[in-house]
C-alpha cells in the first residue's frame, strides 16, 4: 500500500468525484486535500480485503509483564519451587490459579474480573522477541526494530488505513508517563507526521490550549475560511510539497479538536452504572479506569487507533526483587481492562474493535536479583488479543514445563505484528512506504500471519 505523490489537478479531481459520490461521508475538510495520497491525507482508506476490525486499542504494560504468574500456568513450575535447574532456582509463581468461562483456561488471582470475560479472550503464549533491554524490546514491539527507530505499529495502521474522523487524530496515545524511549514508540518517523500518535496526559486538562480564545463562532469559523484559503493558494504555488500539505492537515486536524475533543474526553455523560462498571477510579480522570473509559469513546467517534499505557519507564512490571510488586499493578488494570471488553461488547463494537495486550517481554521461571524476584525474559512471554475478528476462548502455541521457551508454534514479534495487520484488513508484506531509495514496512522482511487465531 505504497502512496505514489500526484499532482495538485489530479488531486483535486479525484477528491471532487469522491466526495460527488458520497465518499464515506467524509468532512469539508477534505476539499484542502494534501498533495499526496489522493484526497484528505487521513481520509478513510479500504484495506487490501475486507476486515471485521475497524479500531486498534492496544494496552501496554510497561518493565515485562509476568507470563507465569497471570495466564499461562505451568504445573511444573509449581512443583519444582526452589529447584536447581542449570544452575539457576525455580521460583514458583505465588499466586493461584483457577479455570475461568466455559474455556476451562486457568487464570491467576491477579485478574479476577478479566477471568470473568475470558471466552472474549485469545493468548498467544509463546511470542518471542530480540533483545531483553528494556529500551530495545519496546521499540521493537512498537516498531518492529530493537536497533534504531522506525514507524510505530499506530502510525502504520493510520498510514494504510486513515481514520474515520478527521476532527480527531487518527492515532492517541494515553501516557500518564512516559514508557521507556518516550515519544519514539508512538512517533510516525518518515511516515507523513500526521500519522505521529498525539499523546494525551490523563488528568483534569488532557489537552491544554484546545479551547479557542475567539468568543464568537462565526467569527472564529470567518477566521478559519479566511486562513484556509491562504493555506491553499500557498500550496498551489508549490505543487507536490508533502510537507506543507501535511502541515496544514495537521493544523485541520488541531482545528477539530477544539470543536470535538472537550466533548470526547468528558465523562461526565456516562451513566453511573457505566462508570461502575469501570470501577471506582473512574472519577479521577488520570485513573486507568477513566483511560480505558475514554479509549471507547474515542473508537466511538472514529479514532483508528488508541493505545494506553499504564506505568511508566519506573515503578513498573520491572519485578527483579519481587514478584508480589504484580498484584498492586493487575489491580489497577484488571477491572478496566474487563470492564472496556463488557461495554465494547454491549454496545455492539467488540467485532469491530481489535483489543490487543502486550509487554515487552516476559519474566524468567527463575529466581533473579533475590529469590521472590524474576528477571527479563524475552525468549517466550505471552501476549493476548480479543474481538476484532479474533478466536475468543483461545490459546495458541505451548511453552515447555517451566514457561521458558516455545515448546509448539513459536510466534515472533514479526509474526505478532502481521496478524495485528491482517485482522485490521492489511496485508503486512503490502503496506509499504518508500523512503531513502528503500521500500519500508513494519515487518521488515519477515512475520508471518497467524491465522489459526482467527475466527
Amino acid at each position: 500500500m505504497a502512496f505514489e505523490p500526484i499532482d495538485r489537478r489530479t488531486m483535486l479531481r479525484r477528491a471532487s468525484a469522491f466526495a460527488t459520490a458520497g465518499g464515506l461521508g467524509l468532512y469539508r475538510q477534505l476539499s484542502i486535500a494534501a498533495a499526496a495520497n489522493e484526497g484528505h491525507p487521513l481520509a478513510p482508506r479500504p484495506g487490501h480485503f475486507p476486515s471485521k476490525a475497524k479500531h486498534l486499542i492496544i494496552f501496554f504494560m510497561t518493565g515485562g509483564f509476568s507470563h507465569l504468574d497471570t495466564f499461562d500456568y505451568k504445573p511444573q513450575l509449581q512443583a519444582d519451587h526452589d529447584k536447581e535447574v542449570g544452575k539457576r532456582k525455580v521460583l514458583a509463581s505465588p499466586y493461584s490459579f483457577r479455570p475461568r468461562g466455559e474455556s476451562g483456561k486457568m487464570v491467576s488471582e491477579l485478574f479476577e474480573h478479566v477471568g470473568g470475560v475470558i471466552d472474549d479472550f485469545c493468548f498467544l503464549h509463546t511470542v518471542h522477541g530480540d533483545s531483553a533491554g528494556h529500551s530495545a524490546a519496546t521499540l521493537g514491539m512498537h516498531t518492529g526494530s530493537v536497533t534504531i527507530p522506525l514507524p510505530s505499529i499506530g502510525s502504520w495502521v493510520s498510514y494504510g488505513l486513515g481514520t474515520l474522523n478527521t476532527n480527531l487524530p487518527s492515532f492517541v496515545v494515553l501516557a500518564g508517563k512516559e514508557p521507556y524511549n518516550g515519544f519514539q514508540v508512538w512517533d510516525s518517523n518518515f511516515l507523513p507526521a500526521y500519522h505521529k500518535g498525539v499523546r494525551v496526559i490523563p488528568g483534569d486538562n488532557p489537552l491544554p490550549d484546545v479551547k479557542s480564545p475567539v468568543e464568537s463562532v462565526s467569527r472564529r469559523e470567518l477566521e478559519g475560511l479566511m486562513l484556509r484559503d491562504l493555506n491553499e493558494a500557498h500550496l498551489s504555488r508549490r505543487d507536490g510539497d508533502a510537507m506543507l500539505a501535511s502541515r496544514m492537515a495537521t493544523f485541520d486536524t488541531a482545528y477539530g479538536l477544539m470543536r470535538e475533543a472537550p466533548e470526547a474526553f468528558d465523562l461526565g455523560g456516562e451513566t453511573s452504572e457505566t462508570l461502575d462498571l469501570y470501577g471506582a477510579g473512574t472519577d479521577d480522570p488520570s485513573s486507568f479506569a477513566a483511560q480505558c473509559l475514554t479509549a471507547r469513546r474515542l473508537v466511538e467517534r472514529g479514532v483508528r487507533v488508541v493505545e494506553l499505557f499504564d506505568v511508566g519507564s519506573n515503578t513498573n512490571w520491572d519485578s527483579h526483587n519481587n514478584i508480589d510488586d504484580h498484584r498492586k499493578l493487575s489491580k489497577n488494570i484488571d477491572q478496566p481492562i474487563a470492564a472496556l471488553i463488557t461495554d465494547l461488547k454491549r454496545r455492539g463494537m467488540l467485532d469491530d474493535t481489535l483489543i490487543v495486550g502486550c509487554s515487552e517481554f516476559g519474566r524468567t521461571p527463575w529466581q533473579d536479583l533475590t529469590p521472590v524476584g524474576r528477571g527479563h525474559h524475552s525468549r517466550c512471554f505471552t501476549c493476548f488479543l480479543a474481538g476484532g475478528g479474533v478466536k475468543g476462548g483461545f490459546s495458541y502455541g505451548v511453552s515447555d514445563e517451566y514457561g521458558n521457551a516455545p515448546a509448539e508454534n513459536p510466534v515472533h514479534v514479526h509474526d505478532f505484528h502481521a496478524t495485528i495487520l491482517h485482522l485490521m484488513g492489511m496485508d503486512h508484506t503490502r503496506l509499504t512506504y518508500r523512503y531513502s531509495g528503500r521500500d519500508y514496512r513494519l515487518t521488515d522482511v519477515h512475520g508471518n500471519v497467524v491465522h489459526d487465531i482467527i475466527a
